[in-house]
């Protein structure tokens, strides 16, 4: 393939998964979650007071990159108070994510796969539905590509000065990510699979040694953190676990083939994460999997006691696949469960692209060329309107989108914006949540949409928050609305 082709076909890709990202996002999806309003007035109040976090402990914790992100294009760039605003990083990831999957599966099976599963990335319901919403998960998949793409580089870079380039880079990137989800946690293991390979990868040993030292000190301060909060390190997975179970080791293969399961039958069943039950991959792409999935095996039991490229790079996404199953299947509630299982998409689009590129180079063999050329266009053209289709039009569409995204509580919000300054605006939150600042989630929407998280803004806007008990404080002239 000519440089030109490539760069034609990669930039066609990218505009798709620019389209299918920002396309209405004003608009889609509707409303504003309580769990992406927390971190709009988490930002606020950073860009306020200036004082960033590794870590915020609101809503069980969170890792606090996405926040951090936000709170500098509320603090430098005077963006709107909009829920949109809250998904631009969003969708900016997921545009780049679909960029370093390109790259990594270049580097480590060919310009063929790379291009294939950069673009069923862009065009995965999955992951444009992610790039769509204020959730700090989508940023995982995003550091976890380029990191190892960049590391990758490194270790077949020809001069030792930019090796230690490319591992200083990468350590960079790959400590990022453990700013954002708490699923990355997993990770580490993945490096392991460069070990065995270590005569394989030119200088191997000092450059993975600066990437691991790299790493560390740009990890430190969450690590840190967590060694004076353990606590906040375990109180998620605590919360989420299934090891409380009675059978934890039944539990977790169970979750783990409901997982799998996910991208061809039943899967995530929250209308935040998904058309409720629809599997997870388009079925020709699960097609292309699944072949994948068997053309790997087959190569690794042929080759396995080689110390090849192509060992190393099946071994790498076979272990990423298997590492990224573990935190949903870890779970206790909600299986399967699309965001936490979010490090999956790569590597399932990976195995996508292997397929591929194996089908159509046996249609080409045992067919006309001109067949297979026309199954590959009629195949790419199906998924990408069946992606504008499902997102756009069918789950978009849905009557049970606004109710997940707690649209409700952004008009109650523009309704109490209103309102004039000095009129008394009580909001009763009968809603039974987890609480944030004594005041329980599900009202960080209005609170975002009012710009009334600190009691300074509370005041200054003369708005009340109160729980069910505290009614009797309601003055007679006041506006009274209910969070429930």
């Amino acid at each position: 393939m000519t440089r030109t082709k490539r760069i034609l076909l990669l930039s066609g890709i990218v505009i798709i998964a620019i389209f299918l990202r920002f396309y209405h996002l004003t608009s889609a999806p509707p409303g504003l979650a309580p769990d992406e309003a927390i971190d709009g007035n988490n930002a606020v109040e950073v860009a306020q007071t200036g004082h960033y976090h590794a870590f915020y402990t609101e809503d069980y914790g969170r890792e606090g990159l996405y926040i951090n992100i936000l709170a500098v294009l509320f603090q430098f760039f005077h963006t709107p108070h909009k829920p949109w605003v809250l998904r631009l990083p969003a969708a900016v990831a997921g545009v780049f994510t679909v960029i370093g999957l390109y790259l990594l599966t270049s580097e480590l099976f060919g310009i063929g796969p790379g291009l294939l599963a950069a673009f069923l990335l862009a065009t995965s319901f999955w992951h444009i539905n992610f790039s769509r919403i204020a959730f700090r998960a989508i940023l995982a998949p995003l550091f976890l590509a380029w990191s190892l793409y960049i590391l990758t580089k490194a270790f077949r870079a020809v001069t030792s000065r930019t090796a230690a380039m490319y591992s200083v880079v990468s350590g960079i990137i790959y400590a990022l990510g453990f700013y954002t989800y708490i699923a990355y946690r997993v990770t580490p293991l993945l490096l392991l699979v460069f070990i065995p390979f270590s005569q394989v990868h030119r200088g191997f040993w000092k450059r993975f040694l600066i990437f691991v030292i790299v790493a560390f000190f740009v990890a430190m301060p969450i690590g840190w953190y967590f060694l004076q909060n353990p606590v906040d390190f375990f109180e998620r997975i605590s919360v989420l676990s299934a090891t409380s179970s009675s059978s934890p080791i039944r539990d977790f293969v169970i979750n783990a083939a409901r997982t799998v399961l996910m991208f061809f039958s039943r899967g995530d069943k929250n209308w935040r994460h998904n058309v409720s039950g629809a599997r997870e991959l388009f079925l020709p792409v699960g097609v292309l999997f699944l072949l994948g999935i068997i053309r790997g095996i087959y190569s690794l039991w042929k080759d396995w006691r080689r110390r090849s490229r192509q060992v190393f790079a099946l071994l790498l996404t076979f272990l990423w696949f298997l590492l990224a199953i573990f935190p949903a299947a870890a779970s206790k509630s909600e299986i399967p469960h699309a965001l936490r299982s979010i490090l999956l998409l790569p590597p399932t689009m990976i195995f996508a692209g292997l397929g591929g590129v194996y089908l159509y180079e046996l249609m080409k063999t045992h067919a006309r060329r001109n067949f297979a050329e026309a199954v590959a266009i009629i195949f790419l053209t199906s998924v990408t309107m069946f992606a504008y289709v499902e997102y756009f039009k069918v789950w978009a569409g849905s009557p049970q989108v606004p109710g997940a995204f707690s649209t409700d509580y952004v008009t109650m919000g523009l309704e109490i914006n209103a309102l004039p300054l000095h009129c008394p605006k009580y909001v009763v939150v009968e809603a039974e949540d987890v609480l944030t600042r004594g005041i329980p989630m599900s009202a960080e929407t209005t609170i975002f949409i009012t710009d009334s998280f600190s009691p300074e803004q509370q005041r200054a806007r003369g708005i009340h928050y109160l729980l069910p008990s505290q009614v009797n404080q309601i003055p007679p002239n006041a506006f009274v609305f209910y969070v429930r």
